[in-house]
């Protein structure tokens, strides 16, 4: 029975325990909410993996590289790339919420006002980016300062050539045996995954998305058609590569990240996904993933970007061009760093609307009025995010030749 168990492929297993998930919490509602500590050590045991997968694959793919005018070029090509497909995401999510209007005639005074702090300043982050002590940084799971000294030891590694080879040895050592933990956990997704989705669906249910179909729907819409013709046109036209196959064979880190609702906890399952189902080469697995979980929110863009018009027209602000132009901007560069973490989003708010001239009153009544469904919209913003990581990541690793194509048009795991 267990044998068989372990023959169905995993993203099967996931899918099966994500429609069993709904079910369960369809049937028993809040009762089902007694499951969630399932859920709970699952996201305990991915958080585990993230710091050290981070650190010690990106140690050795850097050192792997062998040239640090490599690393530059995969940078370059990385920042470029998620730069791009975020004002692709904005543009989108702008674009249908003025078509589709989804907060005309809307009243949202009833929420519960929240209040949010204040978005960190653009400056700030960049200079936590620098850690003031690495060990600390990899105590706290700081990710961006974490991927910075990981790339800094890498490049010293590489510099002093023969002396390191030790270091470099025990690095490449522990990326294997890191990576074999990663697949250890991932045999334990299809029962975190279920729980997660029956707790969500026991607790939230789906009624509540009925108060706010025009802006769910502007959501679902903007975010398919970023997955569809973005993430597979760059597949397809700009990479000549078969798209249909690539969203196959990432299934299992869209599945994880659905039910996870994080892109820094479905991290260890999207480079795994990449190493083996798409058959890019750790050293840009390694370095692009982490830096796309932390900086690619393409799903936050196409969300807050919606939202901000969405409050504009219920509080029955008129938007100019220029308006448009602002929210664009001030979305793409709030979604660099932000949080990869559940309802995340819901934190860029105050620095978006502010621009509209909406008051901080107000934007505590709007974040009141979204928080009984933002869970829902959430996992979908977070699968759009990650399917961006693995298409960017996918991306440069064609650009540098670090792929193997026969093994992503092949990928027997499927």
């Amino acid at each position: 029975m267990l044998k068989k168990w372990f023959e169905i492929k995993l993203w099967k297993r996931i899918l099966l325990a994500l429609v069993l998930g709904i079910i369960v919490g369809s049937m028993f509602g809040e009762a089902a909410a007694s499951l969630k500590w399932i859920g709970d050590v699952f996201i305990r045991l991915i958080r585990m993996i993230v710091v050290p997968l981070v650190f010690v694959t990106l140690v050795s793919g850097v050192v792997a590289m062998g040239n640090p005018s490599k690393l530059a070029s995969i940078g370059a090509k990385t920042m470029g790339s998620f730069l791009l497909t975020s004002m692709g995401a904005i543009t989108i999510g702008l674009f249908l919420a003025f078509l589709i209007q989804p907060g005309d005639g809307v009243s949202i005074t009833g929420g519960e006002p929240q209040v949010l702090e204040a978005a960190i300043p653009l400056g700030e982050r960049m200079m936590n980016i620098i850690p003031s002590n690495p060990v600390a940084a990899l105590a706290e799971g700081d990710i961006l300062a974490v991927i910075f000294f990981a790339l800094l030891l890498g490049v010293g590694i590489m510099m002093a050539g023969k002396r390191a080879k030790p270091v470099a040895d025990l690095m490449d050592s522990g990326s294997e045996v890191v990576l074999k933990i990663t697949h250890m956990i991932m045999e334990v997704a299809p029962f975190g995954v279920f729980a997660l989705i029956a707790t969500v669906t026991g607790t939230r249910g789906v009624g509540a998305l009925l108060d706010v179909i025009p802006l769910v729907l502007t959501i679902l819409l903007g975010c398919f058609l970023h997955v569809t013709l973005v993430y597979g046109g760059v597949i397809r036209v700009v990479l000549g590569l078969p798209a249909f196959r690539f969203f196959k064979d990432i299934i299992d880190a869209q599945l994880v990240a659905f039910s996870t609702s994080s892109s820094s906890a479905t991290m260890p399952v999207s480079i795994a996904v990449a190493e083996g189902n798409l058959g890019i080469k750790s050293p840009v697995a390694s370095s692009v993933i982490p830096l796309g979980a932390t900086v690619n929110m393409d799903g936050t863009a196409i969300y807050v970007g919606v939202v901000a018009v969405f409050t504009a027209q219920s509080f029955g602000i008129s938007l100019g061009l220029m308006d448009y132009a602002l929210i664009a901007l001030t979305t793409t560069i709030a979604s660099i760093g932000t949080a990869a973490v559940p309802s995340a989003s819901l934190f860029l708010l105050a620095g978006v609307l502010g621009v509209l001239g909406v008051s901080g009153e107000q934007t505590a009544i709007v974040v009141g009025f979204l928080l009984p469904f933002d869970r829902p919209l959430d996992m979908v913003r977070t699968t759009v995010n990650v399917t961006g990581d693995l298409t960017v990541c996918t991306a440069v690793a064609k650009w540098e030749n670090e792929i193997d194509l026969d093994q992503f048009r092949k990928n027997p795991n499927i």
